[in-house]
């Protein structure tokens, strides 16, 4: 592709004889400029179609080798120009893009911190998407912005031109992305805040939930038409603005071509279902309202501040893309395009947008320390409701539950100084816990003492002269009067082990093998016929139970053919009533 048209072809200027020429000031071998095909033209540039350098001074070269190496040259997309009214412009949103990102970065900070357990129909990242697109925005406004000092100071444009405009469509798509997650997330904050009281209150496969399913994947297929439309393609026809005629009949078309035109189509889509997740969100999650007219005044009163600012300038992106696929005049895509409306229309939306949601991300406070609040605002309502006062925080530190700088193991120690310290077991045994002496149930020693009660220090001494030496805890060993059974003692042997869990199992078996004696038990049986007499009153004898079964021949209960099989009941008819003594009677 040529640099310049023909009629901007002039011809070298004469010089000492027939092979000079004079360029600058500088004299050049005109013999070797023809044979490497170098080209005079009138806007003062030097080239052969691959390579182009500037002739006026002071950048005119200093000497041309027979090679056709110039030295001391200075190539046509050198930054010769000082910085113009597009770069000093771009200069000043760079910066104000910068304390953007600085605000976007804190507000994710804030409100991307979890205070609640994540749960899986609020993932976090999904309140987090609109502050990556809001940094994604400022990163590609920064490059599209500071490239253009390139594009003012470039003599001819090159590379610059071509960063400036594909960052810008890039800051336009995250602009409008920005504000999509940004209400998007506001419907499922509210959805959130719906269910937080009663999880069951919305269905998950309902109309509701699958337009809310559907709709991000709506919206982010035309945001990526939006993207393959403009991004993939041959940027090397933007360059070609060298000369007037070239600007025609290679840049325009490129800028104005249906593709830019079909882009801004479907970024307008991308609003629109901006426009209709927020009417959704509005109808599903805030008051009914009925007809026509009142809707519309719901639409607006309960759309929050920050909305009803940022989606009315997020329109102004999708107008803006088509208005410049149309008029190249007011293109970014043209370096000499107007400033106002390229600063105007093309970067102060985005600005805006991301100015907009920095500040009212720090007036929001952060999600889960607002459903915190909710709830305990919901909580204080039941318990008014059904009666239950809290005390204020200073009531414990007046009672003295709360003593500052205690720390838990003075706490501890507080309260077992309080309840009293030691084993449970040997804590006050003497006083709080009553021990019975089991004592002849035939035939009492003295008229009257059926059951006796007597303090510890009395049975300790019984117990120490009987069984000393036992190793069993005295308190455990009831004492048995000398004619009570006609029985020997039970000898229990002394345990030498030091667990007390398995000391505790022993003397609770002694025990109940004492009251309660059996088979292989070291307690004799009760073989007194005079007891057991009484003990068959209380009803019909036990079914027979064959010698054999039983496993011992010399067994204290009469065998089989010593029991009666009749069934009367003669004799606990006529007998007196029996007289109950003691709870092993029953």
């Amino acid at each position: 592709m040529p640099l310049f048209d023909a009629r901007d072809i002039l011809s070298y200027p004469g010089g000492d004889n027939s092979s000079d020429t004079v360029l600058g000031g500088v004299h050049f071998n005109l013999t070797t400029l023809d044979f490497w095909n170098y080209t005079l033209y009138s806007n003062g540039t030097l080239s052969n179609g691959t390579w182009c350098l500037l002739t006026f001074e002071p950048y005119t070269p200093a000497l041309v080798l027979p090679n056709g190496t110039f030295v001391n040259v200075t190539w046509c997309w050198y930054p010769v120009y000082p910085i113009g009214t597009r770069a000093g412009t771009g200069l000043g949103f760079a910066v104000l893009f910068g304390l953007g990102l600085v605000l976007t970065l804190i507000a994710l900070g804030k409100h991307g911190k979890l205070y609640l357990p994540a749960e899986t129909r609020f993932r976090p990242i999904g309140r987090r998407w609109q502050w990556y697109w809001a940094i994604f925005v400022c990163a590609a406004a920064l490059i599209s912005l500071l490239t253009n000092i390139d594009v003012d100071r470039y003599y001819l444009p090159e590379l610059p031109i071509v960063l400036n405009t594909f960052f810008w469509f890039l800051m336009q798509q995250g602009a409008i992305a920005t504000v999509w997650e940004a209400v998007r997330h506001w419907g499922s904050w509210m959805e959130r805040q719906f269910i937080d009281p009663n999880p069951f209150a919305l269905r998950l496969d309902d109309r509701r939930a699958q337009v809310e399913f559907w709709l991000p994947l709506f919206f982010y297929f035309w945001l990526w038409m939006n993207f393959f439309l403009i991004v993939p393609r041959n940027w090397e026809r933007i360059e070609f603005q060298r000369y007037p005629q070239q600007t025609l009949t290679e840049a325009i078309p490129t800028a104005t071509d249906g593709r830019f035109k079909a882009a801004a189509f479907c970024l307008f889509i991308c609003w629109l279902t901006t426009v209709f997740s927020l009417r959704h969100s509005i109808k599903h999650y805030c008051e009914r309202n009925r007809g026509l007219f009142n809707r519309a005044i719901g639409l607006v009163r309960f759309t929050p501040l920050r909305f009803v600012l940022m989606i009315p300038i997020a329109l102004v992106i999708p107008f803006y893309q088509a208005l410049v696929a149309w008029e190249f005049a007011w293109s970014p895509l043209n370096i000499h395009g107007n400033n106002a409306a390229i600063y105007g229309g093309g970067y102060a939306p985005a600005l805006l947008i991301v100015l907009i949601n920095a500040i009212f991300g720090f007036i929001n406070p952060n999600e889960d320390r607002e459903l915190l609040r909710q709830r305990r605002v919901r909580d204080d309502q039941i318990d008014r409701e059904i009666g239950i006062v809290k005390k204020p925080a200073w009531w414990r530190r007046v009672k003295g539950e709360n003593i500052p700088g205690e720390s838990m193991r003075d706490r501890i120690a507080r309260n077992v100084r309080e309840l009293g310290g030691g084993k449970p077991t040997a804590r006050n045994l003497g006083t709080t816990i009553p021990t019975t002496r089991m004592v002849d149930i035939e035939a009492p020693e003295s008229p009257g003492e059926e059951v006796e009660m007597g303090p510890l220090s009395s049975i300790q001494r019984s117990v120490s002269q009987r069984q000393a030496g036992s190793g069993v805890p005295a308190e455990f060993i009831p004492e048995v009067a000398p004619g009570d059974f006609g029985a020997a003692r039970a000898v229990v042997d002394k345990y030498a082990g030091k667990s007390d869990r398995r000391r505790q199992e022993r003397t609770a078996a002694i025990a109940a093998g004492l009251l309660f004696p059996a088979e292989g038990s070291s307690v004799p049986a009760i073989n007194d016929p005079q007891r057991r007499a009484e003990l068959m009153q209380d009803g019909p004898p036990p079914p027979p139970y064959p010698d054999s079964q039983r496993g011992r021949q010399n067994d204290a209960r009469p065998g089989t053919m010593d029991r009666s099989h009749s069934s009367a009941t003669t004799n606990s008819i006529t007998a007196p009533p029996q007289q109950i003594r003691s709870m092993l009677d029953v």
